[in-house]
């Protein structure tokens, strides 16, 4: 269950990146007028939630099956 461990945490590391990448993009799009940042931002954030989510629900997973 180790691996699953590791791989539930790798998630939520992407997760968290990816959420920060997306706010990055977002914001330089409103100060650029750029739409098409703004959305790319918006879908790397959503990216970057169902990621951290997963890894989270993984981590339960893991914790559940070593008890």
């Amino acid at each position: 269950m180790k691996d699953l461990k590791r791989e539930s945490v790798k998630q939520r590391v992407k997760g968290a990146a990816s959420t920060a990448k997306g706010r990055a993009k977002e914001a330089a799009g409103s100060l650029a007028g750029r739409e098409d940042w703004k959305a790319e931002g918006e879908v790397d954030q959503l990216e970057g939630d169902v990621r951290s989510g997963l890894g989270r629900a993984g981590e339960r997973v893991s914790d559940a099956l070593d008890e």
